[in-house]
């Protein structure tokens, strides 16, 4: 069992700036996908950034250079730098990883992120 823990979010203003973690309870070694997804209300939950593999990083269509996902082998988390915030992209943000030996799928608990003024 992968235990995933998110932190970073919180209440910004529109431009500004917030770094998401995810922290694993095991190597990172072991995920196949690494991501992070957001879901707003009465949305669906989608896709904001994702590392597959040995892959360059994708990202949703409506990130636009404003966020960039990374990651940090040695502390075993995943980060998401999101920067230019936008009043749409108040939502919750959950981290999930793909095991590469069974292909489970896991989610963290989310963290919510308000862009508000």
């Amino acid at each position: 069992q992968v235990r995933l823990v998110e932190s970073g979010g919180g209440l910004v203003q529109p431009g500004g700036s917030l770094r998401l973690s995810c922290a694993a309870s095991t190597s990172i070694f072991s995920f196949y996908v690494m991501g992070w997804y957001r879901q707003a209300p009465g949305k669906e939950r989608e896709s904001v950034a994702e590392i597959i593999g040995n892959n360059r990083p994708s990202y949703g269509d409506f990130v636009k250079g404003r966020f960039t996902i990374s990651r940090d082998n040695a502390q075993n988390t995943v980060s998401l730098q999101m920067n230019s915030l936008k009043s749409e992209d108040t939502a919750v943000y959950y981290c999930k990883v793909v095991q590469y030996i069974d292909g489970a799928i896991y989610w963290g608990q989310g963290t919510q992120v308000t862009v508000s003024s």
